[in-house]
């Protein structure tokens, strides 16, 4: 039987969900997507495939999956707006396009950019902590700077993978990697000054940028050194980073296919 593929892509804010895989007893975004999915289609059959998981409260500018069906869509621009009538408030499609056979959302090569949004030094209004971190300490933002610095271009980065084994492939390449100062999200209810880690690479590892940022933030803290951070990028070097930074602030910011 032939199949038809399309490639939908979606916003969420993270923050009530358990991330994006399903899951027993817990709501979890493809949970709520495929049964959307079901009701908009009159139960014929289909199957979703994302291009990659979000652990449980990271959100998403821009996140992609894959949608399988048997029969053609008449109309998917029709299709995308009944699909959003339908979603919660808090996952909204954004465009849809339709690929062929050998377009593979998992294998098939692609960039990712990840945004990390924080601010520090003061408790900050309830209605921040959905998209933002609060580190209450105070922070050396310059020595952050040239840290994040350090992580671009091709390292080792087994120091930067949650309870990593002895057969994993931690040569990675980072393409960009910076902190500079929030311009992108605003609300009256911000602090005056917010900063963004932006992240942009082919492949991650499961929580690496959070422990990128969570050494950064202990950089900034003055807890380790421009020097530790080096050395924890050499080949073969493992050195346990002991913070990693919480999820909410984590935004899966763009998905580009090649």
């Amino acid at each position: 039987m032939k199949k038809y593929f399309y490639v939908i892509t979606v916003q969420y804010l993270g923050y009530r969900f358990h991330g994006w895989q399903k899951q027993p007893n817990v709501k979890t975004l493809h949970l709520m997507v495929d049964r959307t999915l079901n009701f908009v289609l009159d139960g014929k059959y289909f199957k979703s495939l994302s291009s990659g998981r979000t652990d449980a409260m990271v959100s998403a500018e821009c996140a992609a999956f894959e949608l399988f069906l048997e029969e053609p869509l008449e109309d998917p621009d029709a299709f995308l707006s009944l699909f959003n009538y339908n979603l919660p408030q808090d996952i909204r499609a954004i465009t849809i396009r339709e690929v062929d056979a050998k377009f593979n959302i998992i294998n098939h090569s692609k960039i990712k950019e990840y945004l990390y949004l924080f601010t520090y030094g003061e408790k900050c209004h309830p209605f921040c902590a959905p998209i933002m971190t609060t580190i209450l300490d105070d922070l050396d933002i310059d020595l952050m700077k040239q840290g994040a610095k350090l992580f671009e271009g091709a390292h080792y980065f087994k120091s930067y993978c949650f309870k990593p084994t002895d057969h994993g492939i931690y040569n990675r390449e980072i393409i960009t990697c910076e902190l500079v100062e929030n311009t992108i999200y605003t609300a009256n209810y911000f602090p005056e000054k917010t900063y963004i880690l932006r992240v942009r690479g082919k492949g991650f590892m499961r929580n690496q940028i959070r422990l990128m940022m969570g050494t950064l933030i202990d950089l900034g803290r003055g807890k380790l050194s421009l020097d530790t951070i080096k050395q924890s990028l050499e080949q073969d070097c493992f050195i346990k980073m002991t913070y990693i930074a919480p999820a909410s602030g984590l935004i899966l910011n763009s998905i580009e296919f090649s």
